[in-house]
């Protein structure tokens, strides 16, 4: 039965989920801490706009980061001078869009564990050499194992990658747009087997993230 699974679908999914989860790690702290420090008059229209995607359609998201890199867009055209292809229907481009869509799923899971954690115990460890060891031990890993969150998130999404990537084999078809396309053909055999695949694949990422957090020390 797993014969019938579109494997280069699957790795496709998980090859952009774990790029999109690094970079999301890295973007996210720092949008993170400064969510919850900042105290910035209208920074809750910052907050808004980072938390936009939970509540805006995929393919709404999707249109429009299509239109920005696009190739009549400056960026899309920038793009395509300098690799000689397209930003859009491309995986770099599912890479953009899917940064945009995880973004909250990171960022609201780390500004939440920064409010736990006193000020000044995070700007003295950033200053003093001997516990910035401690800092990331104790602050950053744990926050960074929440944006870990936005792996299962990525592996499972459908409107924004099929709106900015399309459904080009090897590409752009994620393992979301195979279930669909089975689906569609009527094929609901291997449509079951691979959405068996993504749940089980997405409950045990979901699982070891929990189990590292409980184990994860905190701050003290």
């Amino acid at each position: 039965m797993l014969s019938s699974v579109d494997w280069t679908a699957v790795w496709l999914s998980v090859r952009l989920s774990a790029v999109v989860t690094v970079i999301l790690i890295g973007v996210g702290l720092p949008i993170a801490y400064w969510l919850t420090f900042s105290r910035w008059r209208w920074k809750f229209l910052a907050e808004a706009l980072v938390a936009l995607p939970i509540v805006l359609p995929p393919t709404v998201l999707g249109f429009y980061v299509l239109i920005a890199i696009g190739s009549r867009s400056p960026i899309g055209r920038l793009w395509t001078s300098w690799t000689g292809h397209t930003l859009a229907f491309s995986f770099e481009g599912l890479v953009i869009a899917s940064i945009l869509y995880s973004l909250p799923f990171a960022v609201q899971p780390m500004a939440a564990g920064f409010a736990l954690v006193d000020r000044s115990l995070i700007e003295a460890s950033w200053t003093l050499g001997a516990s910035r060891r401690r800092t990331f031990t104790s602050i950053i890993l744990p926050l960074s194992l929440d944006a870990v969150l936005a792996f299962a998130h990525t592996l499972g999404e459908f409107g924004v990658v099929l709106m900015v990537g399309g459904n080009v084999p090897g590409v752009t078809r994620t393992i979301s747009i195979a279930i669909y396309d089975n689906v569609q053909s009527l094929n609901y055999q291997t449509a079951n087997v691979t959405a068996a695949l993504l749940l089980a694949f997405s409950f045990a990422v979901l699982a070891l993230v929990y189990g590292l957090r409980r184990r994860a020390p905190t701050a003290a």
